[in-house]
């Protein structure tokens, strides 16, 4: 064709990082901590509720309910209104989704117009970006900024904050929402509910929405507790809470997701959801399904997956943060999620790779250990806005969501590094 064929709004989204280092990975590395997926099994209650969907019957396998399952959204509406502590609506309030990129995208498809700011707290899980900018939106970035305990050293997540005067001064008259993420991917941090408070304040004076990506929301470690911004006084209204079941379960590939928020916001995201995918698998929704009701019952106590699976992690973190410290990495402590930053700046390594000349530093750093070293990782560059990557281009981030093997594969491959230097 002569003409051009592409659509303007995909010009300069066009790059990923997962393309780009699932690549790389795959050609060299030996060992992957870069992608964030768990390599063991889903829990067996739900592999089993997952096998018992698919012999219940024929309806199992054809169309269900456009907007979610309705076994599901009642499982959810139940379980969540205790947390929230506002009574959920399952038909109205609820919108599940293929995965929580689904809800993200209906989100930003449904409530940002042409022109419409939308302040991004960096690092941001990358898809918020190219989100907002093919909605028409235009992203207004604001850094969680580390402060250093006293000897130049960031130990935890929960040393990374946001400036109240920075982030009062990103709110103009044309500001429509704000996205969070917590617990955060990459750094793991997992936001106080007086940082929840302050955010909320602003929110509520400007008259702005909250977008908050949860899906990390039940691992949380060393005494780290989860609060849900839409719990807050006068946020249940003006909140849109991203959740995974995928994440919730340790089942990424299931892809099952949705959006809880009032039913005045959830039907602008249902009109998008009809549209675009109409319809989630249906075996897997119930599969979900059954894994809340049972969560439902063993709630706060050891039976719960909800306990047991940080506690299991809680371990293989530790496990991570020793193998990094070994070669002279600095790991920041995660309060939440499936991820450790660590600062790199001090390895002392010759990065110049000819096709990586004119990258950033830690973009360089990471092919240089794939290649090198086999072991993949991700650039934690690419969780920031061009104007702030530069200043925290000197970390990366690994997935500690791995079977003992795994971990004890890096581990042999950081030990001989060690033994190198």
């Amino acid at each position: 064709m002569s003409r051009r064929i592409h659509a303007n709004r995909t010009n300069g989204i066009d790059k990923n990082v997962w393309v780009e280092f699932t690549q790389l990975a795959a050609a060299y590395s030996k060992v992957n901590l870069g992608q964030g997926f768990p390599d063991f099994a889903p829990p067996k209650f739900v592999q089993e509720a997952f096998c018992h969907a698919l012999n219940e019957g024929p309806m199992m396998h054809q169309y269900t309910r456009a907007f979610g399952h309705v076994p599901l959204v009642k499982s959810l509406a139940k379980f969540f209104s205790r947390v929230i502590g506002h009574e959920i609506d399952p038909l109205e309030d609820i919108l599940v989704t293929v995965g929580a990129y689904q809800a993200l995208f209906s989100a930003f498809q449904a409530l940002i117009n042409e022109g419409d700011e939308v302040i991004i707290v960096e690092p941001f899980f990358d898809c918020y970006q190219p989100m907002v900018k093919m909605a028409g939106g235009q992203p207004v970035y604001i850094p969680l900024r580390p402060l250093s305990p006293g000897d130049g050293s960031v130990l935890s997540s929960g040393d990374w904050v946001l400036s109240p005067e920075e982030l009062a001064s990103k709110f103009t008259p044309r500001t429509k929402a704000l996205v969070i993420n917590t617990p955060n991917n990459p750094l793991g941090k997992v936001y106080k509910t007086e940082e929840l408070q302050m955010i909320a304040d602003l929110c509520i004076k400007h008259d702005v929405l909250v977008i908050s990506d949860e899906v990390y929301e039940w691992l949380t470690y060393d005494g780290a507790k989860h609060v849900k911004i839409a719990s807050l006084p006068g946020m249940w209204e003006r909140t849109i809470t991203i959740g995974s079941g995928g994440k919730t379960f340790s089942a990424t590939g299931w892809k099952v997701g949705w959006a809880i928020s009032s039913g005045h916001i959830i039907k602008h995201m249902k009109t998008i959801h009809q549209n675009t995918v109409y319809h989630c698998a249906t075996p897997a929704q119930e599969a979900v399904a059954r894994g809340f009701e049972r969560e439902y019952e063993v709630f706060g106590t050891p039976e719960s997956y909800f306990q047991q699976l940080p506690a299991m992690l809680h371990h293989k973190k530790n496990k991570l943060a020793s193998l990094l410290k070994s070669v002279g990495l600095k790991p920041i402590m995660p309060e939440g999620g499936y991820f450790m930053t660590a600062d790199f700046s001090s390895i002392k390594v010759d990065c110049d790779d000819p096709s990586s000349k004119d990258e950033a530093k830690d973009f360089r750093f990471v092919k240089w250990l794939i290649k090198e070293k086999g072991l993949a990782t991700i650039p934690v560059s690419a969780f920031y806005s061009p104007e702030h990557g530069k200043e925290f281009d000197k970390y990366i981030r690994f997935c500690f969501v791995k079977e003992e093997a795994t971990l004890d594969a890096a581990a042999e491959i950081l030990k001989k590094w060690s033994q190198e230097q």
